[in-house]
């Protein structure tokens, strides 16, 4: 079902791409369907003579629930850009995020080499830069994990693992001899094959951090190959012969603080480095950022930025600007609502300069640390605005000017205006300050509006928060106000705290919007996903600020703790460091006063929950007694990890969450037939919360929770 098949042109063909920019073919209103099916650009990158730049397209398919890609050249000079090759199928990290792709030029400028998932396969794929033709070149039995060009584009090594056979063999075995359960089990999620990964429903185990996820035989260690491109003969290489980065130490080299982030220039082999500083106490990472390099040569001591322009700036990205001591680097500015500047600092002189400011992302058009492409005259970068999708732009790194070379996005860009974006600052009673990207409804009555509000991260072009669920620019104009606020910079290790810090900045902006006016404060309804839904849950519980509430993943309780638990340490040591909690006979307290299993008397709104199948289980003990009670809502979307990501069950996730808030917030019900099922089912849960009363005689949610534990007590399971 979720495919791409080997030569599909359908979308990314010229003509095609040219007719979906044309005008005249947007519709009246901003639908969530245009927001799901934006057509997104990454990886953009100069080939060697500065001419010319790469990058890859990407956009979802909902008729045919999958995502087409495809590779394009441009040169900086020309009108429209050049497709090459197909892109296959996304490769995606164990969060459901797609990876950025990586690809590389031949010295000669006429080809573009890159990593592709295409029939089922991952291999190292050329593409011809005039567009004649693309070609796989590892036909490797396993899948490439990484590549290289080497001597001068005559050679490419590459890096494989364990075999797709060996992997589906495994897979096998364990579905005929019984799935051993240990700590490296994902449980609370189908045992076999039950995942994506690598493009295929696999079999997943816990790797990395937290509850991150990779394949059977994923610990197999690297075998590198090497192909000869010009006979086509093929080799193992020797553990001597793989290819390497020269590790960089900044401390050596003088450089204070803790390493973060690190570039080197391929041509002088200087080194640039982000590293943090200042007092880290209470937080995840210290706070501040600082700019350093070690020029190429023999230098043996880094220079730092001392700058105005770089000392205490939020520092996302670095990069070596081609043939120029010049170190470019990103500045994401949260007091600007995360707009994005780039700057140059010559490291001989000292000097800054400001290259381009936006109010937007100016180096990515989803992830606020991409990088742009650049040669020693030109950047070449994806652009995106909360009012404008994603576009390629060309920016001259002397005078700072832009011109646009690629806008795919051009017919929503065009009904985007009709949709009022602006940047929110404001501070709430302790003098914190908070940014958001606001859009006012569109208002015909003169009534103050609903507001919807979710609240994590809002760079670039927001389409619907973190997680993508919640199609602010449509609320808007379907008449409820939309707010998408940004977390204050930093992660408070104190579980309170961070939530209080997120309750505040809903508090306080819901109080400033409607001294205003411009909204209705007993009309206010918030989601969020990660940790912004972990902030939703918290406003519901520990405020009246809501009328109507939606929640995208699980937040801690006991079945959380017990199902995670059979990670061993590693898990309930980040319940120890994140929330403060031990077990429930260790910290009773602190688990009364986080977890909602123990504060349902204290839900008063009604809540949608749209989970992923990965997920849904871990919230089983507090949400089946709300759903018991007629006070909440879950969906279950199968095959999906924390970030959904297949075209059709975002698109229903965004239908629903629209139809969610406008029917509690508007009392508005979509006349389809196809969702009366849904309302019959909402106008029982509102039917049933204006009766709802101490004395009705129906269960409390204490109740209803104690029910639920000693359903499990009885099977012999314990949560102390």
């Amino acid at each position: 079902m979720f495919v791409l098949k080997r030569g599909m042109q359908r979308f990314f063909v010229a003509g095609a791409l040219l007719a979906a920019c044309a005008p005249g073919c947007h519709a009246s209103a901003v639908s969530p369907r245009q927001l799901l099916e934006v057509v997104d650009i990454a990886g953009p990158t100069m080939s060697p003579d500065g001419r010319s730049v790469a990058f890859r397209v990407e956009r979802a398919s909902v008729a045919r629930n999958t995502y087409d890609t495809a590779w394009y050249v441009q040169g900086l000079d020309d009108p429209w850009p050049r497709r090459v090759a197909d892109g296959g199928v996304p490769l995606r990290d164990s969060a459901g995020e797609s990876l950025p792709p990586k690809m590389v030029w031949s010295p000669d400028d006429r080809w573009i080499y890159f990593r592709a998932l295409v029939d089922g396969r991952i291999d190292v794929w050329r593409a011809a830069v005039d567009g004649s033709g693309a070609e796989p070149l590892t036909h490797d039995a396993a899948d490439v994990r990484d590549f290289a060009l080497e001597q001068g584009g005559r050679v490419l090594r590459y890096s494989v693992g364990a075999t797709r056979a060996e992997v589906r063999s495994a897979e096998q075995a364990e579905y005929d001899q019984g799935v051993h359960i240990d700590a490296s089990v994902p449980v609370g999620q189908g045992l076999f094959r039950s995942g994506f990964v690598g493009g295929r429903m696999a079999t997943q185990r816990f790797s990395g951090d937290w509850f991150d996820r990779g394949p059977l035989l994923a610990d197999v260690p690297d075998r590198w190959m090497e192909v000869d491109l010009t006979t086509g003969t093929k080799r193992a290489l020797e553990r001597s012969d793989v290819p390497s980065v020269p590790p960089s130490d900044p401390a050596k080299a003088g450089v204070e603080g803790d390493p973060w982030k690190s570039a080197r220039d391929p041509q002088s082999g200087g080194v640039a480095w982000l590293t943090r500083v200042g007092n880290g106490k209470g937080q995840e990472y210290r706070p501040g950022v600082q700019l350093s390099a070690l020029p190429g040569g023999h230098a043996r001591r880094a220079v730092k930025c001392e700058s105005e322009l770089c000392v205490g700036k939020a520092i996302t990205e670095i990069q070596w600007r081609p043939g120029r001591d010049e170190v470019l680097f990103t500045i994401t500015d949260p007091r600007q609502g995360l707009g994005q500047s780039i700057l140059r600092w010559n490291v001989d002189t000292g000097e800054v300069d400001v290259v381009v400011a936006t109010g937007g992302l100016a180096n990515g058009g989803r992830r606020v640390a991409s990088s742009c492409g650049v040669s020693a005259k030109f950047l070449a970068c994806v652009t995106a605005e909360a009012n404008r999708p994603p576009r390629l732009e060309r920016i001259d790194l002397g005078s700072g000017r832009r011109h646009v070379l690629f806008d795919p996005n051009a017919a929503l860009a065009s009904d985007m205006t009709k949709v009022s974006v602006r940047l929110l600052r404001w501070k709430d009673e302790q003098g914190r300050w908070y940014t958001g990207q606001f859009y006012p409804a569109r208002r015909e009555d003169g009534r103050p509006a609903p507001l919807f509000v979710t609240y994590y991260s809002c760079p670039g072009f927001i389409r619907g928060g973190v997680g993508d669920e919640w199609p602010l620019a449509s609320m808007a104009q379907d008449g409820i106000s939309a707010l998408c606020i940004n977390r204050r910079p930093g992660y408070t290790r104190d579980a309170v705290a961070r939530y209080g810090d997120g309750m505040s900045a809903v508090a306080s902006v819901v109080d400033l919007l409607s001294r205003k006016g411009a909204i209705d404060r007993k009309r206010v309804g918030m989601g969020g996903l990660s940790f912004g839904g972990e902030v939703t849950m918290w406003v519901v519980m520990k405020s009246d600020l809501l009328a109507a509430a939606s929640v995208a993943n699980p937040v801690v309780s006991p079945l959380y703790d017990l199902i995670g638990s059979m990670k061993g340490e590693a898990f309930l040591a980040g319940l120890r460091k994140n929330w403060g909690l031990g077990s429930l006979a260790e910290t009773p307290k602190r688990w009364k006063a986080i977890s909602p299993t123990f504060q349902l008397d204290s839900i008063h709104v009604p809540i949608l929950f749209q989970h992923s199948e990965q997920e849904y289980m871990y919230a089983l003990d507090y949400e089946i007694p709300l759903i018991r009670e007629h006070r909440a809502d879950l969906y279950v979307f199968p095959n999906e990890p924390h970030q959904k990501f297949q075209p059709r069950h975002k698109l229903a996730v965004y239908e629903r969450n629209l139809d969610w808030f406008r029917f509690w917030l508007q009392g508005y019900e979509d006349p389809s037939p196809t969702k009366e099922t849904q309302y019959t089912r909402w106008r029982d849960m509102r039917a049933r919360a204006r009766r709802r009363s101490p004395s009705s005689g129906c269960p409390t949610g204490s109740q209803l929770r104690r029910d639920f534990l000693t359903s499990f007590r009885t099977k012999g399971i314990r949560f102390i």
